[in-house]
């Protein structure tokens, strides 16, 4: 797999072919796997992720702490002027998929549990929405796992080392190029949505409270989503990000390099310490405590 999106596109528009067919041939090559039983795990991961959405729209799932639970079912039936709309639909996804998450269910870490939330939502919105079939997901799925992979190589894909920049940062990163996949937009378009997805994204903090994948993370994967489509919207409207790809990336790592430890998933830093954060941390260490006994 490549370790610089730029080389990617560039191939990918050499052999007139999408950034999700050049990651499916490219595994392929490999030889550890066919392509036909690539495709089906990839298959195997999207009925998992449709699976998290749903449960987790129901509304009767309760984290670990009880701090979160509920409000993706909220978004299923909104009030506000963009009800019924794709965007509410993906904020849903995105909280229903992290609550089940939050509540020790099955979901697909894409790339991590923390941002597991945004590729789904934006996937099977936009596919939702445009009434597309599993074969096209599967190739949106493929361009973000490229997209992920050369994350991973370039900067980090862990909030204890580079913040949620690199959790929820890199998962909209992903979401904008499946996004571009399974919209036909070109290859270039899909790097320019990587761009201006996550430049959106660059500094984002991990300060979980107490330290558990609840608050800010759940509501943090909404954000994210938001993120992509705006990235996705840019990029097939033709506005090109002068920053490459690739830099941004690598930005990305080194501002996650410098970053205070106090915001790398310490529970440190941030949210997490203010006063309402201590306080509700220490409840639930109390909490936790008296099950316990």
């Amino acid at each position: 797999m490549y370790e610089s999106l730029v080389e990617a596109v560039a191939r990918a528009e050499s052999d007139n072919i999408s950034l999700g067919e050049l990651a499916l041939r490219l595994e392929a090559e490999e030889g550890v796997k066919t392509r036909p039983q690539i495709e089906a795990a990839l298959g195997r991961a999207l009925s998992v992720m449709r699976e998290a959405v749903a449960r987790g729209s129901v509304g009767d799932l309760k984290s670990v702490s009880g701090l979160v639970g509920g409000d993706a079912a909220k978004l299923k039936h909104p009030k506000g002027p963009l009800a019924g709309s794709v965007f509410t639909e993906v904020l849903a996804a995105a909280l229903a998929v992290q609550e089940v998450n939050a509540a020790m269910g099955v979901i697909v870490a894409a790339p991590t549990a923390g941002g597991a939330g945004v590729l789904p939502a934006v996937l099977l919105g936009i596919g939702e929405a445009k009434k597309l079939g599993d074969d096209v997901l599967i190739r949106g799925l493929a361009a973000a796992g490229l997209v992920g992979a050369v994350v991973a190589v370039r900067a980090s894909l862990s909030g204890a080392e580079g913040g949620c920049q690199a959790e929820t940062g890199a998962a909209a990163a992903m979401a904008a190029a499946a996004g571009i996949e399974i919209l036909d937009g070109t290859p270039r378009q899909s790097a320019f949505a990587v761009s201006l997805t996550m430049q959106g994204t660059l500094g984002l903090i991990c300060d979980p409270l107490g330290g558990l994948v609840e608050v800010p993370c759940v509501y943090r994967n909404a954000t994210g989503a938001a993120m992509a489509l705006a990235g996705i919207e840019m990029a097939l409207a033709g506005i090109e990000f002068p920053i490459p790809s690739d830099e941004v990336i690598d930005t990305m790592g080194e501002i996650g390099r410098g970053m205070d430890i106090r915001y790398r998933e310490t529970a440190g830093g941030g949210l997490a310490a203010t006063p309402t954060g201590r306080k509700l941390a220490k409840d639930r260490l109390v909490q936790l405590k008296g099950k316990k006994a």
